[in-house]
């Protein structure tokens, strides 16, 4: 008892701003790291399969999150709790699970193996700027000047990105060529911005154990089940792969348990001028990633597209913190808001 006091005293002691340090350097290097191991397992293909697929990936690191969200949040899960969630708010719950735990999850690691890291980082960042015009159009929520102009920016930022920077596979729209990849990215972007809008507006007396837990759990099955559906059951033949798990044990520990476990418990004290400076930090800390462990060089677009959004995301922080310095109820965002600030791929 005495050391489990005095470990929880230590941890309490430690400046939430390092927690989000470590939380943000870890989901940096996810988008790397997942590449990487992906090409470890197509150099030891079993009967002809990669044991490490995109899709092995994704679903072992959701067993591996859900077994970690278990055992911080179980005390959420009391049936007095439960009963007290309205019917309407469990199906937006679980509409929210199927976008943000399943289909934008998929999306973004069918773009891992299409298109090169420092474009999934660049277009994802169009997912805060549609969060701010849903939230804008819907609920009529307040937007200063320097927001505006920083999100005008970082459109023009995306924009770039995609029409200038897509590689891999290409998809012909009319006139135009884009990356599947790209694509993906965007489509991802869309609809995880949908999530959180519906999760900020209409969730907010949901606890977060129950929250994230029941996203996790829905998001795991749907995914399964869709990805049966369009490529066969087959598909997960290697899913308990010796080898699968000897790199998922790795790559669970440090992204989902390390990270998650760090970003949980920066959020407990950190204030949204925090937590918007760590999604400042964020895209710039993966693009230098990326160059390190994959050794991808931005090119002449992707600098191009990550100017004009460093300028715009910027603007943004600017604005924000502005914002902030006026209406102070700003700084007591809910649990589920802070859980879903937009930091990029978590690794799950």
């Amino acid at each position: 008892m005495i050391k489990a006091n005095n470990r929880q005293k230590f941890i309490s002691q430690v400046p939430s701003p390092i927690y989000l340090a470590i939380a943000v350097l870890i989901f940096a290097a996810s988008s790397s790291v997942t590449r990487k191991i992906v090409e470890i397992g197509q150099t030891n293909l079993i009967d002809g399969r990669n044991p490490i697929s995109l899709c092995n990936v994704l679903f072992v690191g959701n067993l591996c999150a859900l077994g970690l969200m278990i055992i911080i949040f179980h005390p959420d899960w009391k049936l007095k709790k439960l009963k007290a969630i309205s019917r309407k708010n469990w199906i937006l719950l679980t509409i929210t699970g199927i976008l943000s735990g399943a289909i934008a999850p998929a999306l973004i690691f069918t773009a891992l193996g299409k298109t090169n890291i420092t474009n999934i980082v660049l277009i994802g960042r169009i997912e805060p700027i549609l969060t701010l015009l849903l939230s804008f159009l819907l609920f009529g929520s307040q937007v200063n000047l320097w927001t505006m102009a920083g999100s005008i920016v970082s459109v023009a930022g995306v924009a770039a990105t995609i029409f200038f920077g897509s590689s891999g596979q290409m998809m012909n729209l009319g006139q135009f060529q884009f990356g599947f990849g790209e694509i993906c990215v965007a489509i991802a972007s869309i609809i995880t911005s949908i999530s959180t809008v519906i999760s900020k507006r209409q969730l907010q007396s949901i606890p977060l154990g129950i929250f994230t837990i029941y996203r996790n759990i829905l998001g795991t099955i749907i995914f399964f089940l869709l990805a049966s559906f369009l490529y066969g059951i087959h598909h997960f033949v290697d899913v308990f792969s010796p080898f699968l798990w000897q790199w998922m044990l790795i790559y669970a520990t440090i992204i989902v348990v390390v990270g998650q476990l760090c970003w949980l418990t920066g959020l407990m004290k950190a204030t949204p001028t925090q937590l918007n400076l760590a999604s400042l930090l964020n895209p710039i800390l993966a693009i230098v990633m990326a160059y390190l462990i994959l050794g991808e060089i931005p090119t002449l677009a992707q600098y191009l597209g990550g100017s004009l959004l460093l300028i715009g995301v910027i603007l943004s922080f600017i604005g924000n913190s502005y914002q902030s310095k006026i209406n102070r109820e700003l700084e007591k965002s809910s649990a589920i808001e802070k859980m879903d600030t937009s930091i990029g791929f978590r690794g799950i």
